[in-house]
């Protein structure tokens, strides 16, 4: 990876959808027009859910409501970001990244190459409208999570797959998902990362 983005020969395949037209060929400009992205394809929002993960490494949306955890590969969803209960629900959908509707084409980059990279992406806005959400103070786990857990759980908001967090930690990726597995039961959470963003509102983690 060069210092402006990825190498010409790894590009990142990128599939748009969008409920709107217009919006769907804005996104496709802007996929078209990066030297670092590639158009895997555009598809209707209805049709999301038979899109092959075989075709592209991430997938860009618009607003809406969906779940996308069990999609075959990363969501970046653009919506309004001062809204933390709409931010929450996107995080709870499965979305790896979350940006804002007016972000720019450099921003929608980022985020879609980071994502595409297995990198958890919250927009600094986002992430102020989830803390202002919670609700202060942070109530004390039923079950607190043990050192290895918050060892895991800092590796998950690094981004990390479990491979990469068993090679830190010395452990199988069995063990790993063991653990990922009890941390999401500990925090209530639905995703890997949703789990993450509930760990910074507690102060688990710190980014």
């Amino acid at each position: 990876m060069s210092a402006n983005g990825p190498d010409e020969g790894s590009k990142t395949r990128v599939f748009v959808a969008a409920r709107s037209n217009v919006l769907r060929a804005g996104l496709e400009s802007v996929v078209r027009t990066s030297r670092f992205l590639e158009l895997a394809g555009a598809i209707d929002w209805a049709l999301i859910d038979s899109i092959d993960g075989a075709q592209a490494d991430v997938l860009l949306i618009d607003s809406g409501d969906a779940a996308f955890a069990d999609l075959p590969l990363p969501v970046v969803q653009m919506l309004d970001t001062s809204d933390g209960a709409l931010v929450n629900a996107a995080l709870r959908s499965g979305v790896r990244g979350v940006i804002s509707q007016d972000a720019t084409p450099q921003e929608i980059e980022g985020a879609l190459h980071a994502v595409a990279a297995g990198l958890v992406v919250i927009a600094p806005e986002a992430l102020s409208a989830l803390l202002a959400s919670a609700r202060p103070p942070a109530e004390v786990l039923a079950e607190p999570l043990s050192a290895r857990e918050l060892a895991v759980l800092a590796l998950l908001a690094e981004g990390l797959s479990n491979k990469l967090i068993a090679h830190q930690l010395g452990i199988s990726e069995h063990t790993v998902k063991t653990h990922v597995t009890a941390i999401l039961a500990k925090l209530g959470a639905a995703s890997r990362t949703e789990a993450v963003s509930m760990a910074i509102r507690r102060g688990l983690v710190m980014l």
